[in-house]
């Protein structure tokens, strides 16, 4: 028998032996047989029990040999005669168990250089994966930390013994794997990492991990094959249409945990009711199909510690947020959706992580997955961690997570949050707490790199999938194609239209007209990108009231400008987006803690803001001008633009059809304007087919007639136009009558 060297025993005793299988398991001796070391820290008894040689028949009995105990560590040794080693197993204390020292590496060394190919989807090769692996059951860990000494896994299955399952090291790939026979679905487990860096131990969760404890637990779980069977094919095969540049996208944007809760709950109290997966598919998707919504938004449901981050501080980059369910809940919601003819769309946060000492921060006991610089890997406003985007690992990591979401969840498509943050050097820094790029500028080339690298990489993977941009500053062609210099993103938040919309609606309506160039600004550049008009969670939220409280005046004026503004976004070009209980008006802004108010209901002004919305949806369905050319300077043109006196506008949108047209106008005064006329392109007949004032929607209901014909004379350029009492702080839509003779 060949004796394994003191110094190596003591490694593992110590939990710091990075190549553990060099010792451990069967080993040849040089002068003939074998030597099984077998790994039992606390155990008084190690029996090794061999099959019986392969030259002996299948027949053979199992031989039974007690192990000897070293005396510098918990490993125990017993010989095998033979030429080589049978099969074995352990009896540790008289309980039978596998040796997890006697299996090959799971992963080949080829298939671990994917961890740093952008479409090498990591999580297939990390994580925990319950498999079947040389006959046994059991599940393979395995985790990139190339900073540590060595590295364990802890967990339910092991009492969470630091030096029970040491890991090991894979070559020069950072990786470390081991199998361990036995675990499946459900046990809790983290890593034990021994970092060479200031001879730390640190215990972190998987950052491949697909489920997590839910707060303030933060263990990885082993998780469960999936049992879904998904009924969306047709859905994934027309999602190009469904999501195209000429279709309809009006998205409604949720958080989960405070749309609705279960009745009684009293989040106060410790008793959130937070409503399941299931559950939200049987209440969510429904109200979402009758309020005429195309899309689901759902705010981050990637695991997060913090409640009060909505979601944004991501630990979980593959874990569905236990909050609501398991993964196979999330799964059976999504194919709900579709089945309803609605697409989910997901909130995913690569440009930033928290650190929190279970998560991704100094992984190994190094920089791993942020940059060392405080000055490109700190966020001086969040107090969050930034990505190391020049590392191939860590974009690997990233553009894995997105394809995981997409593959693993039928995701429709992605927002990203916060990208100017990650474009630019300089961005919330004063000078000298920046550094510059190769060039001496503040652009971050190596985040601009990532977002193009992500965009090609989703789109050639799934087409028809929607990347979209919370972008704010005027970076040149973020919705640009790539190869001719653009970032790919298929849509950007107008973070400018919303913020001056904004600002033009909150001035008291007797005094907007010194803010007009507010409400016409927008079209100067509406189609420098392909453009998404969001009222987002971010604007009822921090003191800055609900969006009925925005608007100026007395209850029914806040009323009526409310629905003003809804209806102006929706005829302006650009794809919508409303983040929930805009269509409750609701008094109080966003409760992330509660729920939302759901007897306004009950009220007609807040009934009659639900039904503007929905009536809003589907005209914008039904009508391909509100729609076809939202990203096209021949979708729109003005027909008024310059009655600041008066704050009226008025415009066109156009189809492809060019009979196929719509008339849009609003009054954004508290004075109904008599005698206003309304150029129009075409002689004929025009039908009110939207009106915000309208009494259906809890509405003055001031407008005289429904259908107007026109009058042949010239008006701001055209040769007709249309006479009308222009209702108070009102939007009409008027289509043309078809003609049905001679």
């Amino acid at each position: 028998m060949i004796a394994a060297a003191p110094a190596a025993l003591r490694l593992l005793a110590e939990g710091l032996h990075a190549t553990p299988f060099d010792v451990l398991g069967a080993h040849p001796d040089p002068g003939g047989g074998w030597t099984v070391r077998a790994w039992a820290p606390g155990a008084d008894e190690v029996v090794v029990v061999f099959e019986g040689a392969a030259d002996e028949g299948a027949t053979a009995p199992a031989r039974e040999i007690t192990a000897q105990r070293r005396v510098e560590a918990p490993v125990f040794e017993a010989n095998w005669p033979g030429p080589s080693v049978p099969r074995y197993r352990l009896r540790v204390d008289g309980v039978a168990r596998e040796d997890p020292y006697r299996f090959e590496p799971v992963r080949r060394d080829g298939q671990l250089a994917r961890i740093r190919e952008p479409d090498g989807r990591v999580h297939e090769l990390l994580g925990a994966h319950p498999i079947d692996h040389q006959g046994v059951v059991g599940t393979v860990f395995a985790v990139w930390a190339p900073g540590a000494r060595a590295v364990s896994v802890v967990g339910s299955f092991n009492e969470w013994d630091a030096l029970a399952h040491p890991m090991r090291a894979r070559g020069s790939s950072g990786v470390w794997e081991l199998f361990v026979p036995g675990v499946g679905p459900g046990e809790l487990y983290k890593y034990r990492i021994a970092s060479h860096y200031r001879e730390q131990t640190l215990l972190k969760s998987d950052p491949c991990g697909r489920a997590m404890q839910l707060r303030p637990d933060t263990a990885s779980v082993v998780p469960a094959p999936s049992e879904h069977e998904w009924t969306d094919d047709a859905w994934i095969a027309a999602r190009r249409e469904v999501s195209g540049a000429e279709a309809p996208m009006s998205i409604y944007e949720v958080h989960l945990s405070s749309w609705r809760r279960s009745e009684g709950a009293d989040p106060r109290a410790g008793e959130p009711g937070w409503l399941d997966y299931r559950a939200l598919a049987d209440e969510l998707i429904p109200y979402v199909v009758d309020l005429g919504f195309t899309h689901i938004e759902l705010l981050p449901i990637t695991e997060h510690p913090y409640d009060e981050s909505w979601g944004y501080q991501t630990v979980g980059y593959f874990a569905p947020t236990a909050r609501h369910g398991d993964a196979d809940g999330l799964r059976h919601f999504v194919d709900r959706a579709h089945a309803e003819g609605i697409g989910v769309l997901l909130d995913w946060v690569p440009a930033h992580f928290p650190t929190d000492a279970h998560g991704l921060g100094r992984f190994d006991g190094t920089a791993l997955y942020e940059h060392i610089d405080p000055r490109k890997g700190v966020h001086p406003d969040w107090g969050t961690y930034i990505f190391n985007y020049a590392r191939p690992e860590v974009t690997a990591f990233l553009v894995s997570s997105a394809l995981y979401w997409i593959e693993e969840f039928h995701i429709d498509g992605l927002r990203l949050d916060a990208v100017a943050s990650m474009l630019y050097l300089d961005y919330s820094r004063h000078d000298g707490a920046w550094i510059p790029n190769e060039f001496g500028g503040r652009e971050n080339t190596e985040a601009s790199a990532f977002l193009r690298t992500l965009n090609r990489t989703v789109h050639a993977e799934h087409p028809g999938v929607t990347v979209a941009a919370e972008e704010s500053t005027a970076w040149p062609g973020v919705t640009h194609p790539i190869p001719t210099g653009g970032l790919g993103f298929d849509l950007k938040w107008n973070m400018g239209w919303m913020h001056d919309t904004l600002e033009a609606m909150q001035t008291d309506p007797l005094f907007r007209k010194g803010v007009y160039d507010r409400l016409t600004f927008g079209i100067t550049y509406a189609w420098a990108e392909r453009f998404l008009l969001p009222f987002s969670h971010d604007e009822v939220v921090h003191l800055k009231g609900s969006m009925l409280r925005k608007m100026p005046g007395e209850a029914l004026d806040r009323f009526a400008n409310l629905r003003l503004l809804y209806g102006y976004q929706w005829a302006q070009p650009g794809k919508k987006l409303l983040f929930m209980g805009g269509e409750l008006a609701t008094w109080d802004e966003w409760d992330a803690e509660g729920e939302l108010d759901w007897p306004l209901l009950e009220a007609p002004l807040h009934r009659g803001v639900h039904d503007w919305v929905r009536a809003l949806n589907r005209a914008y369905a039904r009508y391909p001008a509100l729609h076809e050319q939202d990203w096209s300077s021949h979708g729109f043109e003005w027909l008024d633009c310059h009655d600041a006196e008066r704050t009226t506008l008025a415009w066109l949108r156009w189809s492809y059809d060019w009979e196929d047209h719509l008339a849009v106008v609003c009054n954004m005064t508290p004075v109904a304007w008599e005698g206003y006329r309304l150029a129009l392109p075409f002689p004929g007949r025009y039908e009110v087919v939207l009106d915000s004032t309208s009494d259906e929607f809890a509405g003055a209901g001031t407008l005289e007639e429904r259908v107007y014909e026109t009058v042949e004379e010239p008006c701001l350029g055209r040769d007709q136009y249309v006479e009308l009492t222009l209702p108070a702080l009102s939007m009409l839509v008027l289509a043309p009558v078809p003609s049905h003779g001679g």
